[in-house]
């Protein structure tokens, strides 16, 4: 049975703070031939239900509430019938945009999921905003990092809800120690590898 992450990316909008950008999101759907899960829901459903196919969704799950990560999660999730998780310090974020809807779930620190032989944990890094996880699947050597962690550095803050020294202390904690072989996935651009940002990481922070 293959496991694997499917990918595609869709355009749309991010608005915050009465700012409005166009952006381009990273889709990430990573299970097995019959299960898979999927790991934000920004812009287009019916491009997240090319990647999952036939497959049953264990769960949609959000490494961020900022609106292109979220804003077709409830949308998405009934159209398959699974159940949406959000880390509860992302609430007031999530509520920006989706103030009827409540998640199905909570996302917790070391919170495994199971889809098919794969296991894929939560790491909690806060800082992009209160509420931002990772998701680390060490059977395909790959942590999913949102909006927390990109090729070229630390995710932004600057903006509500975030903090920079805390997204510095996340990344420092929680995603170095990962092996650096593991491929970095983030919400939007190229990946990297964990290598490859412990040879970077002192330079950004002194920038």
């Amino acid at each position: 049975m293959s496991i694997r992450v499917d990918h595609a990316t869709v355009e749309g909008k991010f608005s915050l703070d009465g700012e409005v950008h166009e952006v381009e999101n990273n889709l990430w759907v990573v299970g097995d031939d019959h299960q898979c899960l999927v790991i934000d829901a920004p812009h287009d459903v019916d491009a997240v239900l090319d990647l999952v196919a036939d497959r049953e969704v264990v769960a949609v799950v959000a490494t961020h509430a900022h609106d292109d990560h979220v804003r077709m999660a409830p949308k998405l999730a009934d159209a398959v019938g699974a159940p949406l998780y959000l880390h509860p310090m992302d609430r007031p974020v999530w509520e920006l945009t989706h103030p009827a809807r409540e998640p199905d779930g909570r996302l917790v620190d070391r919170q495994t999921f199971h889809i098919g032989r794969l296991s894929l944990q939560v790491i909690h890094t806060p800082g992009h905003t209160p509420g931002s996880v990772c998701f680390y699947c060490p059977d395909l050597a790959t942590v999913f990092t949102g909006d927390t962690l990109f090729a070229g550095g630390p995710g932004a803050t600057g903006r509500s809800f975030s903090d920079r020294d805390a997204i510095i202390n996340s990344i420092r904690s929680r995603l170095l120690p990962l092996p650096a072989r593991t491929r970095v996935r983030p919400g939007h651009g190229p990946g990297t590898t964990i290598g490859e940002v412990v040879a970077q990481f002192d330079e950004w922070v002194s920038r």
